[in-house]
């Protein structure tokens, strides 16, 4: 069987996406299956790269060259395709990649259109997922904890930007967290102290949506447990993202790899059960498939907030998702094999409905 990956793509998490690919072929059982690079480029271009039936000693392989004009020349690795043209039976997509394009639901919708197996949340669950005021309110619904919130338009902050300073002033304390409604990775967060720091933070914020969250900041740990499954969920003890700073940006996440985390968290035996029941809970209640990491606060009065659900979580060799399996005791290779094989069960059970 091809695994077709697919991978970079037209996001701010482009480059985090290549790292994840290569630590994902550099998994895959090449004794059963063969992997087609297809690379999606900054620009949204689509390349498709050799056929590899053994793992690449680095990711330089996934960082395929080809001649812009289309054209097929010697001397690159890639040629330019149309989307529609990785296509084909006895295949299923693994798609790495992270944040827009890639994680809301818009490229699962044309691999729904395609007619191929996928690995990973379906169209409903990848946009509900990805944009955190959806995801505030539907878990909101299923009475999962979160720190309260505002949301706030860039039109509505552009007309009245008072009645906005306003409005979180009079919701929240300083500090406060200011996120794009769509992104991951922690690209364009921001820790506010004073009205002129969330006066930045929202426009450093609306670089990368229209809408933006404004969260009440708490003293508290990051917990996170790792989701695999489709209708038979299963989940990790928590492992902790052990912080030395008040707030781990995109450089410290993935450049600099200055994280720290502790497989499992060392916190009470009843809150991490609660946490575990929680990721479960907010799982199914978003209509999860495959494989997510759901993130949570813990404060020093182990109370527990849900803050985030990702849907296509790092896959590089420093990414809590796949430590979190193996301390589980399922190892990458295998963890890899059983997203195959949940992905191609609910392509099935898809078409039986059809």
């Amino acid at each position: 069987m091809k695994i077709i990956l697919l991978y970079g793509g037209k996001s701010p998490e482009h480059d985090v996406a290549i790292l994840s690919a290569f630590s994902v072929i550099s998994a895959v059982y090449f004794d059963y299956y063969q992997v087609q690079l297809i690379y999606i480029d900054k620009t949204g271009q689509w390349v498709k790269g050799p056929l590899l039936t053994e793992a690449p000693e680095t990711d330089e392989t996934l960082r395929l060259t080809w001649d812009p004009t289309g054209n097929v020349v010697e001397g690159f690795s890639g040629r330019v395709i149309s989307p529609g043209d990785i296509k084909e039976d006895n295949a299923i997509v693994f798609p790495v990649l992270h944040g827009p394009n890639g994680e809301d639901g818009t490229i699962q919708g044309f691999l729904e259109t395609l007619d191929m197996p996928y690995i990973g949340a379906g169209v409903m669950t990848s946009a509900c997922a990805m944009d955190k005021i959806m995801t505030k309110y539907i878990l909101q619904a299923a009475g999962i904890p979160q720190v309260p919130y505002v949301p706030v338009l860039k039109n509505q902050w552009k007309e009245n930007p008072k009645q906005i300073f306003d409005k979180c002033e009079g919701t929240l304390l300083y500090p406060m967290f200011i996120k794009p409604a769509n992104m991951g990775s922690s690209v364009g967060i921001t820790r506010a102290e004073n009205r002129e720091e969330l006066q930045n933070a929202l426009q450093e914020a609306y670089r990368y949506d229209s809408r933006a969250l404004v969260e009440q900041g708490i003293d508290a740990r990051e917990i996170e447990v790792a989701v695999l499954g489709n209708d038979d969920v299963r989940t990790t003890l928590p492992g902790e993202v052990v912080k030395e700073v008040a707030f781990y940006d995109y450089n410290a996440k993935y450049i600099d790899n200055t994280i720290q985390m502790a497989i499992p968290a060392e916190i009470p035996e009843e809150v991490m059960k609660k946490a575990r029941d929680y990721a479960k809970s907010a799982y199914t209640m978003l209509g999860g498939s495959g494989l997510s990491r759901v993130d949570f606060f813990l404060t020093n009065k182990n109370e527990l907030f849900l803050n985030e659900l990702n849907t296509m979580p790092g896959f590089t060799e420093f990414s809590m998702y796949p430590l979190l399996w193996e301390n589980m005791g399922l190892k990458y290779g295998d963890l890899i094999e059983e997203l195959i094989q949940l992905g191609k069960k609910r392509y099935e059970q898809q078409a039986a409905f059809e």
